[in-house]
Order: structure tokens, then C-alpha cells, then sequence
């Protein structure tokens, strides 16, 4: 084992890759400065150009968030108080919050314990057992509501089993929004990009993900050109032309400088995410060489053809205790998610226990996200490989 008492490994160094790309991030924004045009222009429709092509998808609509991204696309498929939309609860908070804040019903199923995603198993087994037909309508027994879209989410940079869920909502007439905030170009197993597959992709530019802004942004794609051009006006207010509004939409505008500052990004992406990918390589191999194989369990890679690794998220024994020794050795963690959200207070109205959601709860108390960004170095690696392994002797 590496004794290093001096080497520090944070979750994440964004300082270093500032490092790497100061001179034309300062000049992008310089330019945006002088130009004096900060919201929406020329910068936010080059980027959605890019992105919708980068997401092989025929429109790109940049928004103020993930968040947002989420929330008008509910909106733009008119989701609202009589209608359901069956989510995956081991997610971040917006995925279900969006759904609820328009007055609809989130219904939450279980995730596949391989891939952290939403089972199609168990949104199958919801359909059939708690759901019925009425007059056309795919309605939810319990709640009453009418089930209108799916909203699977591509986690940690792995895509969701979208052959298996597209075919759900084919037979049963529901609309498909997917949840990319983590996934920005990871592919299916058939090459499909994340964003690309069901009616609307939502990206997050959150500074944290892999392709970050220099605070918050996002992005809408689709394939539907009815549904994004309904998408551009609800981010304007529900305005077009300017002050005649036929929709009563919201401000969900991109900002010209976090636009200007995710062009220049963009260029280095791939770049990145071959380091990231590199990087889970090499923590497999130092994890098999460790033999840590029985007391910590590595992403696998199982639904998608490119895995981007927005994080690199393991179940581990004894997880708590493990996240306080590796902090007292200077290396940075995250549990993501610690309460899956069918048992979040704000949620209890809908009645969901303990013992609901069984894969999403044991990967609650389980997982832990280790170190992965683009800069780690090898050493680095090692020494949290080592020190894992030391907890465990």
C-alpha cells in the first residue's frame, strides 16, 4: 500500500480544468462584454446547433437550467393536475419535483440494481397490476390520474434501457421525456445518443457535470419539430411574437455568457470524456488487483454502448464509516442519493413506505461516488484504491 500523508484527492478540481482552457474562456466572455448582448443571441443559437447535433437531434432550445429543461418540457406536453408521469425515485430532486410543482402525480418505480436506472420490469409490472384502461386513458388505480409520459433518467453517465421503456410507452400512448442531465453524449447499446430517443432530452450545464457552465444552464432536444417550437415559446413567457402570448409559459432563457463559455468547452469534451472513461478503467483494474472485488462493487456497463461517467458511483460495505476514513485521508466523496424520493418528507402525501422501492433504498444506503474528473492522476487513483483497501484490512 502508498503511504502518501500529504496527497489530497478532491471530488472534483474544476480549478484545474480552468487552468487548461483560460485564454479562450476569457476571450469568449471578453467578447460577450463587448458585445453587450447577455441574454439569449448569437451564442445560445450556435450552442443549441451544436448541441442538437453533438445529441443527434434536429432541434436544440437552451434553457436556464436543468431543472428548467425538465419543467417546460412537462409543460410543453401539457402534463398538469388530472395526469401522472412514472419517474425512477433514485434520482436527483428535480426529476420528481418538476412532475409535482405542475400538480401532477409522480409515480415512482424501481431501478435496476446493475445500472442504477429505472427498471422497464418494474414500470411493466406498474402497468399491468396497478394501472387500467378507461375510455382509452391509461389510468393509475390508487391516485386516479391519467398516465401521460415516462421519465426515465440516464444516470451517472449510463443510458437507461430505452429499447425496453420506448416500447412500454409505444403500447400504452404515453410521451417520453428523458431525464439527461448526467449523460451529455452517452450512447445505447444500439448507438442512440442520451437526448435523442423519446420526445424531449433535458441536459443540465450545472458546473459540476461534464460539460459545465460557469453556473446554471441547460438544454432541451427533439426530434418533433411541433413540440420544440412549443418549447421556444414557453421559455419566452408563452410570448410570440414579442407581448402576444398564446401559451402562459415562464423565463427559462440562456444566458449569452454561460453560453459563450459552453462553446468553448464543447471543443474539449470528448477529449474529456475519454480521460473519464480511462479513468474507470483504471480504477477497475487497481480495484481487481486490490482484491476489494467482494466488499466494493464497480459500475458495470450494461445498457450503454458509451458510458460517460459523469460520476463513478460504487456499493460498498459499510459505506458510512468507509466515506469518513477516505475523508480523514483527504480524498473528497459523494452519496448520491442518500433518500430516494419516495420516502422524502415533501412526498409523503403519496403514500409510499419503506419497502416499496427495495433496489432504490439498498442503493441509497450502499453506493458512494469516488473521484473520476479528467484531471486525476494515475497516482491519485492508486491512493484511493489503497486506501480503500486499507479500511477493509
Amino acid at each position: 500500500m502508498a503511504a502518501n500523508k500529504d496527497m489530497t484527492v478532491p471530488l472534483l478540481d474544476l480549478k484545474a480544468q480552468y487552468e487548461s482552457i483560460r485564454e479562450p474562456v476569457r476571450k469568449a466572455i471578453d467578447e460577450v462584454c463587448e458585445s453587450q448582448w447577455f441574454v439569449m443571441g448569437p451564442n445560445v443559437t450556435e450552442l443549441e446547433e451544436r448541441i442538437a447535433a453533438y445529441s443527434e437531434s434536429a432541434h436544440g432550445i437552451g434553457v436556464s437550467s436543468g431543472t428548467d429543461a425538465l419543467l417546460v418540457a412537462l409543460m410543453a406536453l401539457e402534463i398538469g393536475p388530472d395526469d401522472a408521469v412514472i419517474t425512477t425515485p433514485y434520482t436527483f430532486f428535480a426529476t420528481g419535483g418538476t412532475v409535482a410543482r405542475l400538480g401532477a402525480t409522480p409515480i415512482y418505480c424501481d431501478i435496476d440494481p446493475g445500472t442504477f436506472n429505472l427498471d422497464p420490469a418494474a414500470v411493466s409490472s406498474l402497468v399491468e397490476n396497478d394501472c387500467e384502461r378507461v375510455g382509452g386513458a391509461l389510468v393509475h388505480k390508487a391516485s386516479g390520474k391519467v398516465v401521460k409520459a415516462l421519465l426515465p433518467v440516464h444516470l451517472y453517465g449510463q443510458t437507461a434501457d430505452m429499447a425496453a421503456l420506448m416500447k412500454i410507452a409505444e403500447d400504452h400512448d404515453l410521451r417520453v421525456v428523458e431525464d439527461a442531465a448526467q449523460s451529455i453524449g452517452s450512447e445505447y447499446i444500439d448507438g442512440r445518443r442520451a437526448g435523442s430517443i423519446g420526445d424531449v432530452g433535458c441536459f443540465s450545464f450545472f458546473p459540476s457535470k461534464n460539460l459545465g457552465a460557469f453556473g446554471d444552464g441547460g438544454m432541451c432536444t427533439s426530434n418533433d419539430d411541433e413540440l420544440a417550437e412549443r418549447i421556444r415559446v414557453l421559455r419566452l413567457h408563452g410570448g410570440k411574437p414579442k407581448y402576444y402570448h398564446s401559451l402562459v409559459g415562464g423565463n427559462f432563457r440562456l444566458d449569452a455568457l454561460q453560453a459563450a463559455v459552453l462553446l468553448v468547452k464543447l471543443q474539449y469534451l470528448d477529449e474529456w470524456t475519454a480521460s473519464r472513461q480511462a479513468n474507470a478503467k483504471s480504477y477497475d483494474a487497481a480495484i481487481s488487483a486490490a482484491g476489494l472485488d467482494g466488499k466494493i462493487t464497480a459500475p458495470p456497463t450494461r445498457t450503454g454502448k458509451r458510458h460517460i461517467y459523469n460520476q463513478f458511483v460504487i456499493r460498498a460495505e459499510r459505506r458510512d464509516e468507509l466515506r469518513q476514513f477516505l475523508g480523514d485521508a483527504g480524498i473528497g466523496t459523494e452519496i448520491y442519493y442518500p433518500v430516494p424520493l419516495h420516502l422524502q418528507k415533501c412526498f409523503a402525501y403519496l403514500g409510499y413506505a419503506e419497502g416499496d422501492c427495495p433496489e432504490s433504498e439498498r442503493a441509497a444506503g450502499e453506493t458512494i461516488a469516488l473521484p473520476i474528473y479528467p484531471e486525476l492522476m494515475e497516482k491519485q487513483i492508486q491512493y484511493v484504491v489503497d486506501k480503500i483497501s486499507a479500511f477493509y484490512s
